[in-house]
């Protein structure tokens, strides 16, 4: 199943406490439920005016849906392609 990054421009949103990511999380994990198993929310990094969120989804389609519902931008979404790190550079 593909996976993507959806890039969230949320204004300040590393001054947010964790009651507040909290009640975030607790929406999205809300949608998710909904929407069934086949998509996935893995992980997110939250910067000062970003959010970049890691999810697998079959398609384009439901992370944009998610979003929609949730209630949550969506600015950019981009399919991971590939995956490195420092273990690529190793000869094999």
């Amino acid at each position: 199943m593909p996976k993507y990054i959806i890039e969230r421009d949320i204004p300040n949103v590393g001054t947010l406490t964790q009651q507040e990511l909290q009640g975030i999380s607790q929406k999205s994990c809300g949608v998710l439920r909904e929407m069934g198993p086949k998509i996935q929310w893995l992980q997110s990094y939250v910067t000062g005016d970003k959010v970049y969120c890691v999810y697998i989804a079959p398609d384009e389609a439901s992370v944009r849906e998610h979003a929609e519902r949730g209630g949550f931008p969506a600015n950019r979404i981009s399919e991971v392609k590939n995956i490195i790190d420092p273990t690529t550079a190793e000869s094999r």
